[in-house]
């Protein structure tokens, strides 16, 4: 898959969760850990486009992957502690790892054609 889709897939879940905790009163310091792992994923996949090596581009989706799973961990966490619901956590869920999916696939092929 192309890495504008990525690009597209990423924005639209960095916007999801922003959303999805926006209403979130306390608890600043974790809210500020889930923006910043799932904004992280596109900016680490748009960045992989303007990469100066083959190399560069491989460790910024490696970044953006390692990026998904942290995203996952806070998600489940916040699900847990009453932060998000469950329908909530489970369509961001799918989202991520729809993405995660994409990276590997992506790394995959560039590891591949090096």
């Amino acid at each position: 898959m192309k890495e504008n889709k990525l690009i597209e897939l990423s924005m639209d879940f960095s916007v999801a969760v922003l959303n999805a905790v926006d209403s979130l009163k306390g608890h600043y310091a974790l809210v500020n850990q889930i923006e910043r792992s799932a904004t992280s994923i596109g900016a680490n996949i748009h960045e992989a486009n303007y990469a100066q090596s083959k190399a560069d581009f491989i460790s910024k989706l490696q970044i953006a992957l390692k990026e998904t799973y942290e995203t996952e961990y806070w998600l489940e966490l916040f699900q847990k502690a009453g932060f998000l619901n469950e329908v909530t956590t489970k369509a961001l869920l799918n989202q991520c790892g729809t993405i995660r999916r994409l990276l590997i696939a992506s790394v995959n092929t560039a590891k591949n054609n090096k």
